[in-house]
């Protein structure tokens, strides 16, 4: 299995604590507060909507949880000014950074970015600066163990449905697809009753980086665990590998 297998990561965060449940709850509330500014709190008319509700249970978020936060955005418009803001930067050994962020106060988000980097002897680059070693592709994680469709037969289904890839890892599949194409794919498993275990557009790495210094390993796992835990980001993206962990 390759180190920077989705799933072995995926399942180190849960297993890490519960945490993180909070923090992905802040992530839905926010984008939800957005998406209902956008285009209104009925998600059969508001796509962007109908998406975070999906991601929101994807994520275990409860559906009163998912309810309440509509109801508070559909009341709250006027009040609601989060704003997007990507930014881009090295960690040690030149590790690749990409962080997403949702935030109501651009300069403390800016702050905290900043001093992430920092403390894990990295640092902020100019936007574009690493974006170009990534690729924004749909990104769709299956448990081997609870698909009960061979690999041959999950790959004849998700390429029909317009995927690029099938990847077998030893206690997964990945699926990747092109950013327009993810949403029929999803559709494709999901009719044939195929559990994910994160489905996803993401930003995939061209390559890798391998660390063998202790130190940097650990200034790099500081960056991320810093930033991890800010409210104000929505993702993080690097091209660590992280068996150097």
């Amino acid at each position: 299995m390759s180190g920077h297998s989705k799933f072995a990561n995926i399942k180190h965060k849960k297993e890490k604590n519960d945490a993180a449940k909070g923090k992905i709850f802040t992530i839905i509330g926010r984008e939800i507060a957005v998406a209902v500014k956008e285009g209104g709190p009925d998600p059969s008319n508001n796509y962007k909507l109908a998406k975070v509700i999906e991601k929101a249970k994807a994520n275990n978020v409860p559906n009163d949880t998912i309810d309440r936060g509509i109801k508070k955005a559909a009341g709250d418009v006027g009040n609601v000014n989060y704003q997007y803001n990507t930014y881009e930067g090295y960690g040690p050994n030149g590790i690749a950074v990409i962080v997403d962020t949702l935030t109501d106060n651009q300069n403390r988000t800016a702050a905290n970015v900043r001093a992430a980097f920092s403390k894990g002897a990295g640092n902020i680059g100019t936007p574009g600066c690493v974006s170009f070693m990534f690729d924004k592709r749909g990104q769709i994680i299956i448990d081997r163990e609870e698909c009960d469709m061979s690999a041959d037969d999950l790959m004849m289904l998700v390429l029909d449905a317009g995927a690029e890839d099938l990847k077998e890892e030893e206690d997964s599949f990945e699926v990747i697809t092109s950013e327009e194409d993810f949403d029929a794919v999803k559709a494709a498993i999901d009719e044939a009753g195929i559990q994910t275990v994160s489905a996803e557009v993401t930003m995939i790495p061209q390559n890798y980086v391998t660390l063998t210094d202790e130190n940097a390993i650990k200034q790099i796992r500081r960056i991320l665990d810093i930033l991890e835990e800010d409210d104000d980001v929505q993702a993080v993206y690097h091209n660590w590998d992280e068996t150097d962990d």
